[in-house]
């Protein structure tokens, strides 16, 4: 890795456990909404369908499917009402799929969202997401990261020892995917911070409501290598869940055509 300076020194201390925030629970009528503010949605599911993706920035983490289509091994950073987990479980059967959440009373709601039990292929951990990934035993094939609190984008997922420990989480060719806000003060050092560890290796891509940003990064070459693949829209994804991404896979499709015009 390159971004080995300081990375004991921009690692924040972690949470005590009785720091953590209670988050609400929203109920409209056609959806239930995870709150810790009533400013900010964290995370929103439509009661006639818990597994759809209802937020656009989830949609887009999504795209990544456009580069590795079956993953075997996907790795999460933050739980929230499990929209992305859910989504995953659901349409990538042949994926193992293990989320960290570092807040107990999220994990509570589980059920109010109607996430799936623990079993062979899917479990949730609670546990600081950092540490997660610094120590995780196995390597993964594609990492989401989502990890926001009660007072937003947490310092220590964002750091450049975390984004080092999240390229060598990776199998080679594995995919990083985090969602940033786009109105934090620091989302440009947090994009540098990226580019640093993965070696220029990514791909911003706007979520098409001004809000949220989308980081793909790759490792080993994935962008920018001679003869490195385009994006492709996934076959065998069920019709459901294509007809869900299809403006998100033409939003990374656009970004894409924007950062390398002549591919």
């Amino acid at each position: 890795m390159l971004c080995t300076e300081d990375r004991a020194a921009d690692m924040p201390p972690t949470p005590e456990p009785a720091e953590h925030v209670k988050p609400y629970v929203h109920v409209s009528l056609s959806t239930k909404a995870l709150h810790f503010s009533i400013s900010e949605i964290q995370s929103r599911m439509q009661l006639d369908d818990p597994d759809a993706l209802d937020l656009a920035y989830t949609r887009t983490m999504m795209g990544f499917l456009l580069f590795h289509p079956q993953p075997k091994d996907i790795a999460m950073v933050g739980l929230g009402g499990g929209s992305l987990a859910k989504f995953c479980r659901r349409h990538l059967p042949l994926a193992r799929i293990e989320v960290c959440e570092i807040n107990p009373h999220v994990i509570a709601l589980r059920d109010e969202f109607v996430v799936p039990p623990d079993d062979a292929r899917f479990k949730v951990l609670c546990a600081d997401g950092a540490r997660f990934v610094r120590e995780h035993a196995a390597r993964c094939d594609v990492l989401l990261v989502d990890g926001f609190g009660s007072d937003g984008q947490p310092a220590r997922l964002a750091s450049q020892r975390f984004y080092d420990d999240c390229h060598d989480l990776l199998q080679p060719g594995g995919l990083l995917v985090v969602n940033l806000h786009r109105g934090h003060p620091r989302h440009d050092l947090h994009v540098e911070r990226l580019r640093r560890s993965f070696e220029g290796e990514l791909l911003a891509v706007d979520d098409g409501e001004l809000t949220n940003c989308v980081v793909i990064a790759g490792t080993g070459g994935r962008f920018s290598a001679p003869g490195a693949s385009a994006p492709r829209r996934p076959k065998g994804l069920a019709p459901t869940a294509a007809q869900q991404l299809k403006k998100a896979f033409a939003l990374v499709e656009s970004a894409w055509r924007a950062q390398w015009p002549a591919r």
